[in-house]
């Protein structure tokens, strides 16, 4: 079987089951709590979590975990490969319904993300990527499925700039640039980087240390399978399964002639 198939078949499978969970609560109705971080927790983060976890670690028993919703042993360091999880990735978005959150799931492999899937509950949308195999759209209403590539766009660029976390440092940096920025647009979780991922967009930005690895791993190689860039400031990749599991600033870009900082 080819590498890492075995677990992305796996992790879209239970995509949809954890879509289908998510989603039923999201209509039926929810409990907020505020986590020691100040962040919401609702039923669907954490039953979305028990339902991932369960089924992956009853396929891969030694495999290790790394999710937002369950308490980090560091444990995860000493192997080599890591499912990175947020199993409700946009929950202000989800108590908001504005229905752009997302569940995001990655398959880490010393440290490189090899296997992803990212989901959009609400549309019905499980994008997905194997390394070195490319990205792909996979709708799982029609089961209709096809690749996807960043485009090739070098002006009249649109950046997606979070509902929920956008700061004022991204607003000078597309003031600053307003010559090849033709629009900014609101869009959810690890969407933003989906859209990008199939052509609709060009650039997003988080410029602070607020996201860490479950937030971005997943649409990492989505990005860079589709022809695209997640890069830090100093433009390197970012590395998955570290002991600090905090992101610092990063861009995701269609293309490097797009490299619009400072």
């Amino acid at each position: 079987m080819e590498k890492y198939l075995a677990e992305l078949s796996e992790m879209i499978k239970v995509a949809k089951e954890a879509s289908s969970l998510v989603l039923d609560i999201y209509h039926k109705g929810f409990t907020v709590e505020i986590k020691e971080d100040n962040s919401p927790v609702t039923d669907a983060d954490k039953n979305s979590d028990q339902v991932i976890r369960s089924h992956l670690l009853k396929c891969f028993p030694n495999h290790a975990f790394l999710s937002e919703e369950e308490a980090d042993d560091l444990s995860r360091l000493d192997k080599d490969f890591a499912f990175i999880i947020d199993p409700l990735d946009g929950t202000k978005d989800f108590v908001n319904h504005d229905d752009e959150f997302a569940i995001n799931l990655a398959l880490c492999y010393k440290h490189e993300i090899v296997a992803s899937v990212t989901a959009i509950p609400v549309y019905h949308k499980i994008y997905y990527a194997l390394k070195n195999r490319g990205a792909y759209k996979l709708d799982t209403k029609t089961n209709s499925c096809h690749r996807i590539f960043v485009n090739d766009k070098k002006k009249d660029l649109i950046v997606y700039k979070s509902r929920y976390h956008a700061f004022e440092n991204e607003a000078e940096v597309y003031a600053r640039h307003k010559d090849r920025i033709k629009e900014v647009k609101d869009a959810g979780s690890s969407y933003k980087a989906c859209l990008i991922a199939e052509g609709k967009g060009e650039i997003t930005y988080r410029l602070n240390r607020g996201t860490k690895e479950w937030d971005t791993a997943s649409f990492t190689l989505l990005i860079e399978e589709a022809g695209g860039y997640v890069l830090d400031l100093n433009k390197k990749r970012i590395p998955y399964n570290r002991k600090d599991v905090y992101n610092g600033s990063y861009i995701v870009v269609n293309s490097l002639d797009n490299w619009l900082y400072p």
